[in-house]
């Protein structure tokens, strides 16, 4: 029996999983957010820690060890994003596996790999941050992912800081109130408005992780009634689909044929954000479709993949049923 391992990092959880090739889950978990760029004390050191306690954990609970492993791909938000931190973070998993029997690369593979069960096609993610990733063959495309000072539209943190504007304009009155000014009022226990520098700035250090979370009393305004607020959540789903067709164009998809498009992330949970990319994509030759796999079981298919072995229709349909009473269960 072949067993994979799936390691998908992530700005809020790394989540592991071991599947077989005949679609057995033979164990899942979660741990901390192995996102090391918000780390300045560890750097790289979190991902070493991260990987040096859970992966031991996620094959101990399938009664395995990480030496049995068969092939496994670790998902790490930011790879290739620092040139210089490539070659140490391919090193990592060498160390707690005791073999060279894997492949790391960005998360957003992860997405992909699980939301399309590893066929051609397109996938966007957007949680804290935004990214598109996209396979046409041996083709591969990746678009988004620049980062929260001027990239990641679309995501959760660029629906926060959106947010954050909207309060200042109001609160000044170079735009018109809303209900989203006493909503975050009351989120964030302000006393005067101006307290919200000292939180954002002095309390949270502008941490991606808290200021995307604002995207939740973004969307309470919005469904209050405050125009700009959803006005904001349409621009996202607006956001989201321009990095879908920038990936189409660089796979080279013909005008004429119909791409499989999935999504991951917290952001698509918004309702309004998803019905405004399912709109804009409707006439333009896609097919949106619901993620068929998390991105944790997307890891571990790819691992498999990179094996030579994708499991055959049949391991994915039991795997799926798997997935979906784990689902079914956690509601």
């Amino acid at each position: 029996m072949k067993r994979y391992l799936g390691v998908d990092g992530g700005g809020t959880k790394t989540a592991l999983c071991l599947i077989t090739d005949d679609g057995q889950l033979l164990a899942r978990v979660q741990g901390p957010s192995c996102y090391y760029l918000d780390d300045t004390e560890r750097g790289i050191g979190l991902v070493e820690d991260v990987l040096a306690e859970w992966v031991p954990l996620v094959c101990a609970m399938s009664g395995t060890t990480p030496a049995a492993v068969t092939s496994a791909f670790f998902g790490l938000p930011a790879y290739g994003e620092v040139s210089a931190d490539v070659a140490a973070l391919d090193d990592l998993p060498r160390a707690v596996l005791g073999h060279e029997r894997y492949r790391c690369g960005n998360d957003v593979v992860c997405g992909w790999a699980g939301s399309l069960a590893g066929a051609d096609g397109i996938h966007v993610v957007a949680g804290t941050g935004s990214i598109a990733y996209g396979r046409r063959g041996e083709v591969q495309a990746r678009t988004g992912g620049w980062g929260e000072v001027f990239g990641d539209e679309g995501s959760g943190h660029w629906l926060g800081v959106h947010a954050l504007q909207l309060f200042s304009r109001m609160s000044d009155g170079r735009q018109p109130s809303g209900p989203l000014l006493q909503v975050l009022r009351d989120h964030l226990a302000l006393q005067l408005d101006l307290d919200l520098v000292d939180v954002v700035i002095n309390r949270w250090h502008g941490s991606r992780r808290q200021v995307a979370s604002l995207s939740r009393p973004l969307v309470e305004a919005a469904r209050a009634g405050d125009a700009a607020a959803a006005e904001l959540l349409v621009h996202a789903g607006a956001q989201l689909a321009q990095l879908v067709q920038a990936t189409r164009t660089r796979l080279g998809y013909t005008a004429q044929e119909v791409v499989p498009v999935s999504y991951s992330g917290g952001v698509f949970s918004i309702p309004e954000v998803l019905e405004e990319l399912q709109r804009r994509l409707s006439t333009r030759g896609y097919e949106l479709r619901p993620p068929r796999f998390p991105p944790d079981i997307g890891a571990a298919l790819h691992a498999a993949r990179l094996d030579g072995c994708l499991p055959q229709e049949v391991a994915l349909q039991r795997l799926e049923e798997v997935c979906g009473d784990l689902q079914a269960s956690a509601r």
